[in-house]
């Protein structure tokens, strides 16, 4: 599946470049941030919302002047909180949103796609727990943002697919652990 996924990241970006030769706007927004994650799922209670940072960039191409494809590599720290204890699951991973971008009003575009991510670390407190969890994870980012001149506020829900919690050979995880993302980032469009 993560080979099927980078494949058709990379379609879409040889096909954006492609098409970019003939006609439309190309683009590039340096973007940075925060999320609040948190885990949801079965088995789930005492997860709650933690702040992490998100940093990275997006490619983009307007193919007319309602609609655009961008393609991203962000770097997020996700993970939950704990109402029990006062340790928390920190995760950090790189992340590559890809997004259709629909603009309703000069400047504001509502945006759906997919985003898979690949896991960098997992911590709980002090212990590492990259074995414990899985290293790909399947998002749906949904959103809104809105263009100030060159600058673009995008706020984004991402919707976990994957579970993220890996089971332990001979010890199978009774529930299931999916990421959940509210994000929102400041970014400077360069069109070119």
């Amino acid at each position: 599946m993560k080979k099927f996924l980078t494949m058709v990241a990379v379609a879409m970006m040889t096909v954006l470049s492609v098409n970019a030769q003939s006609a439309g706007t190309m683009f590039v927004k340096p973007m940075v941030g925060g999320a609040l994650t948190t885990l949801t799922g079965d088995g789930i209670e005492d997860a709650k919302m933690k702040f992490g940072l998100v940093a990275g960039g997006e490619f983009g191409y307007h193919f007319t002047e309602n609609m655009a494809v961008t393609a991203g590599l962000l770097y997020s720290m996700q993970g939950a909180g704990s109402k029990d204890v006062d340790d928390k699951l920190k995760m950090d991973y790189l992340n590559i949103p890809v997004l259709f971008n629909y603009y309703v009003a000069p400047g504001l575009a509502i945006k759906a796609g997919v985003q898979p991510g690949f896991l960098l670390s997992s911590k709980f407190g002090d212990v590492d727990m990259k074995d414990h969890t899985e290293s790909f994870d399947l998002s749906i980012p949904l959103g809104l943002s809105y263009e100030i001149s060159d600058f673009v506020i995008d706020a984004r829900y991402n919707l976990g697919v994957t579970n993220v919690a890996k089971s332990a050979k001979g010890n199978v995880v009774d529930g299931k652990a999916r990421n959940s993302v509210i994000m929102l980032t400041l970014g400077y469009k360069v069109s070119f």
